[in-house]
């Protein structure tokens, strides 16, 4: 497993996107704690949770208690695992998804995610989504005094724009590390917020980073018709015995030193393909083939 930094902490390169472990749709529990497990036998060092990750008429927090019990049965030491969670949405009782950047809210919702997380100090807490009815500052403001008050040790934004990743920079300082946008082969809007990230030596984490190739099977070969735009992915998959989802976020490694992807998985054999991304070293003439492939990037 290679390794990149994320603030001052090292972890692996390819992390855990822990969602489909908690929302509809999910295994059952010991599948899910299976899953983890076989991640952290993997040497991913990283999991991505949320307050808001469990499905439409669950308890909030279902996800960070998953990831709780999982560390706690875990055979091996943990003590280097970095746990990232986030606040400031929630879930509707048909399955909606709501946002709420109110101060009060966030500091109640980091306060909760603490106790379930059973820390003291929350590793990596991040704002999951601008509230269009609070100003950002203050949303912002909030993980500020957060972070004071020793709750939150790192803090990252998810789903921002240039602009707020520049006035979050502002507001937290050095103590911002992150930001976690929606990237991948298929969906590139987010590449001017990749540069910046790299500018400002902040850690790039995207989410659903398999978006356009995630139905291809582990063997190189497609389970439905393959989208012309994306063949180079299952070409170097089939030329190589690997999949296609393998060759995705090896890409994405090389977009720039500070990505760290955190795709989502719900059986072990899934996370253990996906950790081995990490070590998977695209060549010269490969790579060509790839970037020729994807979509032209977004704005």
């Amino acid at each position: 497993m290679r390794y990149r930094m994320l603030g001052d902490v090292r972890v692996g390169a390819v992390g855990f996107g822990t969602m489909p472990l908690s929302i509809e749709g999910r295994p059952d529990e010991d599948r899910a704690v299976a899953t983890l497990h076989a991640a952290l036998d993997a040497g991913v060092t990283l999991l991505d949770t949320a307050d808001s990750y469990h499905p439409p008429g669950g308890t909030p927090g279902d996800g960070e208690l998953l990831v709780t019990r999982a560390l706690a049965s875990y055979r091996g030491p943990t003590d280097h695992v970095l746990v990232a969670t986030k606040g400031g949405r929630g879930r509707t009782p048909d399955g909606g998804w709501t946002v709420d950047g109110r101060p009060d809210h966030l500091r109640r919702a980091a306060e909760a995610s603490a106790l379930r997380l059973r820390v003291d100090t929350i590793g990596l807490y991040q704002l999951h989504k601008p509230d269009p009815s609070v100003p950002y500052a203050e949303s912002l403001g909030a993980v500020r005094d957060l972070l004071d008050a020793g709750t939150v040790r790192l803090a990252g934004i998810s789903n921002v724009d240039s602009p707020q990743i520049l006035l979050a920079r502002e507001i937290l300082g050095d103590r911002l590390v992150s930001v976690q946008n929606r990237y991948s082969p298929a969906v590139r809007d987010s590449e001017a917020q990749l540069r910046l990230c790299a500018d400002l030596g902040l850690a790039f984490l995207p989410w659903s980073p398999l978006g356009g190739i995630s139905r291809s099977s582990l063997d190189g070969t497609s389970t439905q018709a393959e989208d012309p735009q994306f063949g180079a992915f299952h070409r170097v998959a089939r030329s190589r015995h690997i999949s296609p989802q393998q060759v995705a976020l090896a890409w994405l490694l090389t977009r720039s030193d500070t990505v760290l992807p955190i795709p989502g998985a719900s059986r072990p054999s899934t996370v253990r393909d996906s950790a081995q991304a990490a070590d998977l070293h695209l060549s010269e003439a490969e790579l060509s083939d790839l970037n020729a492939a994807a979509p032209t990037a977004g704005t």
